[in-house]
C-alpha cells in the first residue's frame, strides 16, 4: 500500500520543512509515502469560497483515482486516537487499497463533492491549526500509528 499526504496551498515552510521530512522519511520504512502539494488556483484571490472550494475540488477528484481511499482531515469529522488510526492504516492495508490518500483541505476546508468522495473525515481536534502544522501533526501520526503496528516502543500508552 502506498500513502499520500495531501496538502492545498504553498510548499511546506521552513519551520516545519525538517519535521515533515523526517517523519515521512521514517513513514517509509514502513509504507512508501510522498507528498503532494496542490496548489491554490491562480485566481484564488478573486473567487468567493464556495467558487474557490469548488475549484480545488476540480483538482482534487481528478487526480484521485477510482480505488483510492480517501480520509479527509476536517474539524467536523470524528476524533480518533493514535491506535485508533493504526487500526484505519491496518485495515485500509489488509483490504489491499492500493493508495491511501491523507488530505488536508483549503483555507475554507473543501467543497461537498469531495467530502461525499471521503471514505472516512477524521479530525485531529476541534481546534483550528496553521495548515503548516496540520502536515507536521499529520506526518507524525501517521509514523506514530506505523510505529504501532508494529509494536514498536516510540508510542506509550
Amino acid at each position: 500500500m502506498k500513502i499520500q499526504l495531501w496538502s492545498i496551498g504553498k510548499p511546506h515552510e521552513s519551520y516545519v520543512k525538517t519535521g515533515t521530512e523526517d517523519f515521512t522519511k521514517r513513514i517509509n520504512n514502513y509504507f512508501s509515502v510522498e507528498w503532494h502539494i496542490i496548489s491554490s488556483p491562480k485566481n484564488a484571490g478573486v473567487l468567493s469560497e464556495s467558487e474557490l472550494k469548488k475549484a480545488e475540488a476540480a483538482v482534487i477528484l481528478q487526480q484521485l483515482q477510482k480505488e483510492d481511499y480517501l480520509v479527509l482531515l476536517d474539524e467536523r469529522g470524528k476524533a480518533l486516537n493514535s491506535p485508533e488510526l493504526a487500526q484505519l492504516v491496518q485495515q485500509r492495508a489488509n483490504e489491499s487499497t492500493r493508495r491511501l490518500v491523507f488530505l488536508i483541505g483549503g483555507a475554507f476546508g473543501v467543497d461537498e463533492t469531495v467530502m461525499k468522495r471521503a471514505g472516512f473525515t477524521w479530525s485531529l481536534s476541534r481546534l483550528v491549526f496553521p495548515h503548516m502544522l496540520v502536515r507536521l501533526i499529520l506526518a507524525e501520526q501517521v509514523y506514530r500509528a506505523c510505529t504501532i503496528l508494529r509494536n514498536e516502543k516510540y508510542h506509550h500508552n
